[in-house]
């Protein structure tokens, strides 16, 4: 609260709701995505973006990170039936039009979003620090599914850099000859743990390379980052701390230059907890593998703060509701932040 016999002029806040989507498979009707997967019917697929519709209606956010669009023609499509307006729909790498049907070989993931948008780039290759070897495979050297940095402008206020990310699952990876087709035995145990050791590599050299990205926007920088999206692991796991680096700040106080801290952990003191939060049940396990991770400029106890997160808030309700191609196999994770305003002079 401002001093009533100070001159300056009270501080003003906005709001600013972002939210993150896995969407599961979004595609338009008849089209092939994963081989052995039936494409969606008409009516799969009206059911599937009305579903989707209902949902982007509900979170209501400034700004959505969706992940595992196949079509952008059908996340604009769903975008059209919520009823909101926005200024900015995208899949890159999965546009539809002359020339263009869409992703390939694996879906991408978008932006949809009510603010300016400056700039938006696709992360294809990996930096050199980021390249490593994966056993039978040689070097990885790009994204499976680039992540996209947007920068994005607040109203009356700084640039806000948004990163979009889907990291490698943790399901095995198996051997494929040119045509797709795999050339190890799935059943044997061998095969399947050296299977999920190359892609826990995977998934550790792409939250390195994203993790170098990061560093580039926020060192010796006061432009906030909020980081969304599908990163097939848990909060505190190994590869979302080697993007975030979270754990450092304790023994480190310079890390909180370019940590990222989980927007559920710094949410205000009033927020309403649940005991558990989870965006997605694995053979009956549920886990948090959707996540929203902010810079320290929406973080209340840095001292370089602009902001902080009021709320967050996770809407897995359909979860329980049986297990159908017309909604989402993830729950959707939404964070509210609370942001100073620049004033104008």
């Amino acid at each position: 609260m401002a001093n009533p016999n100070s001159n300056d002029a009270p501080i003003k806040y906005a709001t600013l709701t972002v939210a993150t989507c896995n969407v599961l498979n979004l595609a338009l009707p008849g089209r092939d995505f994963y081989p052995g997967q039936d494409p969606y019917s008409q009516s799969e697929y009206e059911r599937k973006v009305d579903w989707l519709g209902e949902r982007i209606k509900t979170l209501n956010a400034d700004v959505l990170a969706v992940q595992e669009v196949w079509d952008e023609a059908a996340l604009q499509e769903a975008v059209k039936r919520s009823g909101l307006r926005y200024k900015f729909v995208s899949v890159p790498g999965a546009e539809n039009g002359p020339g263009k049907s869409g992703a390939q070989g694996t879906p991408r993931v978008g932006l949809i979003t009510r603010l300016a948008v400056e700039s938006v780039e696709s992360l294809v290759d990996f930096p050199p620090q980021a390249v490593v070897d994966v056993p039978g495979m040689g070097p990885y050297t790009r994204f499976e599914r680039p992540p996209l940095h947007a920068t994005l402008r607040l109203k009356n206020g700084p640039c806000l850099h948004v990163i979009t990310a889907h990291f490698k699952s943790k399901r095995p990876k198996l051997l494929s000859d040119e045509e797709g087709k795999t050339v190890e035995e799935r059943d044997d145990p061998t095969v399947q743990a050296v299977g999920s050791l190359r892609s826990l590599i995977m998934r550790g050299a792409e939250a390195l390379a994203v993790r170098l990205r990061v560093v580039d926007i926020l060192h010796r920088s006061r432009e906030p980052l909020v980081m969304m999206g599908d990163l097939n692991d848990s909060p505190h796991s190994v590869t979302t701390q080697l993007v975030a680096n979270t754990s450092q700040v304790a023994y480190q106080r310079g890390a909180y230059d370019t940590a990222l801290f989980s927007a559920w952990d710094v949410q205000g003191d009033g927020a309403l907890r649940r005991d558990v939060a989870f965006s997605h049940i694995h053979q009956g396990y549920p886990e948090v593998l959707d996540q929203v991770l902010v810079s320290e400029e929406f973080t209340a106890r840095s001292r370089r703060a602009i902001g902080e997160v009021l709320r967050v808030e996770v809407f897995n309700d359909h979860l329980f509701e049986g297990r159908s191609r017309a909604k989402s196999d993830h729950g959707f994770v939404r964070a509210l932040i609370r942001w100073e305003q620049q004033q104008q002079g």
